[in-house]
């Protein structure tokens, strides 16, 4: 992996201190399940290497009704999955971290690990940007709290500065009759890279029908994960039914910007993104009890 200086502090404050000291040249390792295998295939060399896992108040979840939801940027991606908290009011959050990986690689990834590598394929990314969550980046000179759909400039590439650190994951409370789920199409199942993901969040009304509020996000078909801002607008203030269904799931392929690699085609990427925004759809309708 090459020489690089290793670093294990005890608190947060040697931790940004580190960072605003060695900036672009340090890398910080939470659970290591990206940073490693690049490391050992030599695409990133840092010549310091942070060690955080002892930071053990970043790696709790916490709901509250007036607060929401405040996950840990150090949480696994296992304990997520397994999390009774999330699986009362949010669910589709530990059924799209069921499909990170395997589960000794969800043992030790984190959540803020996930998101700060920032591949366009990242599981974790869609469903959390379908629900708005906000990250928290705090540094020596103070925190602030970025929208998950503004984090994201590139493959590998974020808003986040070299001295700062993700501490947190916010999630506001979720509205009554609110619903959602992640699907991921993979060619070997979910321990592979998506292929595409497609996360959906519906909040119907008080009736129970229309669908006051529509969250779309799309991963691995853009060089981001990406809202599908005009799929959404194509349901929103509508009663689902399975011809509304099909457009969207239409609208939201032409929205994509997928391309070709060893792993699929661009067009055989727009056609699944077809099939899953349907099922994804139809998958959150058969939760708000809809008959489509």
């Amino acid at each position: 992996m090459g020489p690089f200086v290793y670093l294990e502090p005890k608190s947060m404050e040697e931790v940004l201190s580190i960072l605003t000291k060695y900036g672009e040249k340090v890398k910080v390792l939470a659970g290591g399940t990206d940073l490693v295998p690049l490391m050992r295939e030599k695409s990133l060399k840092p010549q310091y290497v942070v060690n955080i896992g002892n930071l053990d108040s970043y790696k709790s979840i916490h709901a509250d009704r007036k607060a929401g939801l405040r996950i840990g940027a150090l949480t696994t991606i296992r304990k997520i999955e397994t999390s009774s908290i999330l699986k009362t009011e949010y669910k589709m959050i530990p059924q799209a971290a069921a499909q990170l990986a395997s589960i000794p690689i969800r043992n030790v990834a984190t959540i803020g690990g996930n998101l700060c590598n920032a591949s366009p394929a990242a599981d974790m990314a869609p469903i959390l940007m379908a629900l708005s969550a906000r990250v928290k980046l705090v540094s020596t000179a103070g925190e602030r709290l970025v929208a998950l759909t503004d984090f994201f400039t590139g493959p590998a590439d974020t808003v986040r500065k070299p001295d700062e650190l993700m501490t947190e994951v916010q999630i506001a409370q979720l509205p009554p009759n609110t619903h959602g789920a992640y699907l991921k199409c993979s060619i070997k199942g979910g321990q592979e890279l998506a292929l595409v993901g497609v996360a959906v969040v519906i909040t119907l009304d008080s009736g129970g029908k229309t669908c006051n509020d529509v969250k779309i996000a799309l991963g691995a078909v853009a060089p981001t994960p990406i809202r599908a801002h005009k799929a959404e607008a194509t349901i929103k203030g509508k009663a689902l039914n399975s011809e509304l269904i099909r457009e969207a799931a239409q609208v939201a392929s032409r929205e994509a910007n997928p391309i070709d690699d060893i792993r699929g085609s661009a067009e055989y990427r727009k056609e699944m993104l077809k099939v899953f925004t349907r099922d994804a759809l139809n998958q959150v309708a058969d939760l708000t009890g809809l008959s489509v």
